[in-house]
Parts: C-alpha cells; structure tokens; sequence
C-alpha cells in the first residue's frame, strides 16, 4: 500500500475483488446506531463509490434508514475473504439526491421495483401470503407502465472521515494502513497490527 489517495486505493482492491471474489464483491456490512446508543449491522450491496463517498439504497422507513436520519454516523466494512483484505470506512451517511436515486430505482429489474413499494421494510407480518398479495396489488397497479420510485426509498453515500486498509499477514503480523481526513485531503498512518 503506497497511495496517497484512498479512493484510489479503494478503487484498484476493488477491481481486484471483482475479479477474485466468487460472489457479491460488493457486499458490506453497514453498521449505524439506534436513538438509544445500540449498534446495529447488516449487510447492503454498494451501488456507486468515488471521491464523495460509497452509495447504497435502502428503504427510508426500515432500520437502518431510520436510524441514518437520525443519527448520520455510520461505518462500513468490506471483507475480501478470498484477498485476503479488509476494508473500514466511518463517516457520515447523507441521502443521495433524488435524481441519483431515480436513475438507480429505474436501473433495477422490475420485481425489486414492485417490491420497494409492496414491503414495510422492518415492520412485522402476519403471513408471507399478506407480503405476496401486496406484490400482486402493485403488479396490477403498474401494469403496463413503468413503476415509480416511492417516496421513502432512496439511497445513502457514506462520506468517510477515516478509511483503513488491512492486509493480512504471516504470525497476525498484519499491514493496517489509514487514512483520515485532513482538511481537503488525507492523512495516511500506518498501524501496528
């Protein structure tokens, strides 16, 4: 690790993953914390990532969305099993503009449309079949015509105040390299293991 920009850094192991990982590189764990101090974590896809931030989509109205509009302060972490590396961002998430979110809700197959407005995500139901009648109500609503996005889904980017990298290493003698902010660029420290 020899960067002095993160993002670029991000972006070179990032393509290496794509290449290397069997299945979903794009896959993090998003952590955020309640109104009451509890964290949380669960796995979300990153949809976009560049010098502003790392972009994900969520429904506004499920956990994770409440708790990032309540409290921005949030971390990420990429584990690249197959790599052998790790990445950590924490920052604060801020939601996308609508026209970011437009563009990626009509990028997705119709089914993940149609199930944004059927599912309150998070909230409890009775029976799967109450769930799969939703999904035939929506069908039936757009039939023939392009589903909308609904007003409480959209997305998230994370702009990070710290990025570390992590290598693993031979005794957990590991290589732990991080970047935080620094006025506009970034600081780089490395870490003992």
């Amino acid at each position: 690790m020899s960067e002095t920009d993160p993002f670029t850094q991000f972006g070179a192991w990032f393509e290496e993953a794509v290449a290397a990982e069997p299945g979903l590189p794009e896959a993090m764990t998003l952590a955020t914390v309640s109104a009451d101090g509890r964290p949380s974590t669960r796995m979300v896809l990153l949809k976009a990532h560049d010098a502003r931030g790392f972009v994900f989509f969520t429904n506004f109205n499920s956990i994770k969305g409440r708790e990032l509009l309540a409290n921005p302060n949030a971390s990420l972490c990429f584990h690249w099993k197959s790599l052998r590396r790790q990445v950590r961002v924490d920052g604060e998430a801020t939601p996308v503009s609508d026209a970011e979110a437009d563009a990626y809700f009509a990028s997705r197959p119709r089914g993940s449309q149609i199930g944004a407005w059927a599912s309150e995500q998070s909230e409890p139901v009775e029976d799967r079949a109450i769930l799969e009648a939703r999904v035939r109500n929506f069908e039936a609503e757009y039939d023939g015509r392009d589903v909308p996005r609904p007003p409480h889904w959209s997305g998230f980017r994370l702009v990070p105040a710290r990025i570390e990298f992590w290598i693993d290493r031979r005794d957990r003698l590991h290589d732990r390299e991080v970047f935080t902010r620094d006025g506009a660029g970034w600081r780089a420290v490395r870490l003992q293991p």
